[in-house]
């Protein structure tokens, strides 16, 4: 059973979907239920994943599917659809074996914090051609621009362009891009500790941070750097 603000903002979600076609943002979401904080929204939209209603996205900070419907909001039947967010899927060419002798042009899906977790963008800014050689074989790849200096004494400086090769899995010592609690994207080192997850920077400024591992989600991993001089 949802709670009233649970339905509520399933309603709004499937009727911004149903008439304009795009998903509303988290402001519209927070005004339309008339919440002081988008923390609210993130927490209302994680007990809706976790009921099965919908599905939350890959590295789409605003593509949600919504699985289904309850009975006093589905009229006529309903099938799933997709509530894609500003950026499209990256290419599909990406997701073959890569030849490393040829060029390919990443999507930049915005920027991820290399410092202070910022809520996760993705915005298609411009793309960002890399060499087939510094992709990882199979699977799929996407570009973020850096922001921030914590991961500086690892060879990542701020405005850098970093090349993330997508999967959900990491092993200890491997710097990924990792979602905290549903919206905030960093770049940070991961190790797993029994059911902990440390986040280390690479800048003795910055503290580790330790997190449940069901607070992390990792999104992908480093696989190359682009630095304009």
């Amino acid at each position: 059973m949802l709670t009233r603000k649970q339905l509520q903002l399933l309603e709004f979600i499937n009727k911004r979907l149903q008439q304009d076609g795009v998903p509303p943002s988290f402001d519209e979401m927070k005004d339309a239920l008339d919440l002081r904080s988008k923390s609210g929204i993130h927490r209302l939209i994680t007990a809706l994943e976790e009921r099965g209603f919908i599905r939350r996205l890959a590295h789409r900070a605003r593509a949600i599917e919504i699985v289904k419907l309850p009975d006093s909001l589905d009229k006529g039947g309903f099938k799933p659809k997709v509530i894609e967010g500003d950026a499209p899927p990256p290419p599909p060419a990406n997701a073959i074996a890569v030849d490393s002798l040829h060029a390919l042009e990443l999507p930049v899906m915005g920027r991820i914090a290399a410092g202070t977790p910022i809520e996760a963008i993705s915005e298609v800014s411009h793309n960002v051609t890399v060499p087939g050689s510094m992709l990882s074989g199979q699977g799929s790849h996407y570009a973020l621009e850096v922001k921030g200096d914590s991961m500086i004494d690892a060879g990542i400086n701020d405005g850098d362009i970093v090349v993330i090769r997508e999967q959900v899995s990491a092993d200890n010592g491997e710097i990924v891009v990792a979602l905290v609690e549903g919206h905030e994207a960093t770049l940070k080192r991961y190790h797993r500790k029994g059911n902990m997850v440390a986040l280390e920077a690479a800048n003795p400024a910055y503290e580790t941070r330790m997190l449940r591992g069901d607070q992390v989600k990792v999104q992908g991993r480093l696989v190359g750097l682009i630095r304009s001089y």
